[in-house]
């Protein structure tokens, strides 16, 4: 879950890893949601508010809490990194590769650069750690905007009862409403989506979303797009007590740059060793 920036692509003659991260920070935005959108007539209404309520304390929890990660690369290997809160906003340090931990050396200057970071923003101006906050707080707010446009983006309908792993979930299926009006590009992508979502029947949790892009959606303005084809999946575990936190996080984009240059990528995420961070004020 990293911290992702949006940069210009005009310049650029393939999708570039900007573009790239964009795209996969939008998807994954997308997951994140809560299903506010259940409220309709034939919903049940304990379902409706207990769900809210769950997936609400998980939004607000999140950064409360530092974990591991494990991204696996294009190329079938992979990095673990130790996600962390400094001074609040993100920190990633590199722990492993390959599933094999650094060696002294490494590990050594990887701790050099997490204390350099820890003195740099201990001691930073005040502007300058508004500034940085002001950042990683956007993309949150970002995502809050997009979370309000649910309820009148989508409708979900109640499809059925199933067992995943060991709980017992209800299973709603979200489409797009015809008649929703975005109010700004981010939410443009709503209109080209569908999904599935797992709910748990005991904690109201999410314990599965899969999604799928099933008309073009517009990213960067006119710029680019995804284009049907693009899925993902996210499943989430409990960390606390009633907070739960991302599991594992698969996505395969399809995309076109200036509506000429095609791409396609794959992520596989996973998340483990959530605990609450160390206050370091």
């Amino acid at each position: 879950m990293r911290t992702r920036t949006t940069h210009s692509i005009v310049r650029v003659l393939r999708p570039s890893r900007q573009v790239r991260n964009r795209i996969s920070a939008l998807i994954f935005t997308l997951t994140l949601l809560p299903p506010a959108v259940l409220c309709s007539a034939q919903q049940d209404a304990a379902i409706i508010q207990r769900s809210v309520e769950a997936i609400a304390r998980d939004w607000t929890a999140a950064p409360d809490y530092d974990y591991f990660e494990r991204d696996r690369e294009p190329g079938g290997g992979s990095k673990t990194f130790e996600d962390l809160m400094i001074f609040s906003s993100p920190y990633q340090r590199l722990v492993a590769v390959n599933g094999k931990p650094l060696s002294r050396e490494q590990q050594a200057k990887e701790q050099r650069k997490l204390n350099a970071t820890i003195v740099q923003r201990r001691n930073e101006s005040e502007r300058a750690r508004a500034e940085r906050i002001a950042k990683y707080e956007k993309d949150r707010n970002r995502d809050h905007l997009l979370m309000e446009q649910l309820t009148k983006a989508f409708d979900f309908a109640l499809v059925g009862e199933q067992e995943l792993e060991s709980y017992k979930v209800y299973v709603l299926k979200a489409t797009p409403r015809a008649d929703y009006q975005p109010p700004n590009m981010e939410a443009e992508a709503l209109r080209g989506m569908q999904g599935k979502l797992c709910i748990d029947k005991k904690t109201f949790q999410w314990v599965k979303v899969e999604a799928q892009v099933i008309r073009p959606v517009s990213i960067e303005g006119f710029l680019a797009e995804v284009e049907p084809g693009t899925r993902f999946e996210l499943e989430k575990m409990p960390v606390d007590d009633g907070i739960w936190l991302p599991k594992h996080y698969a996505m395969k984009s399809n995309a076109r740059v200036l509506f000429f240059f095609g791409h396609k990528s794959q992520e596989e995420e996973s998340y483990y060793g959530y605990r609450k961070l160390v206050p370091r004020e």
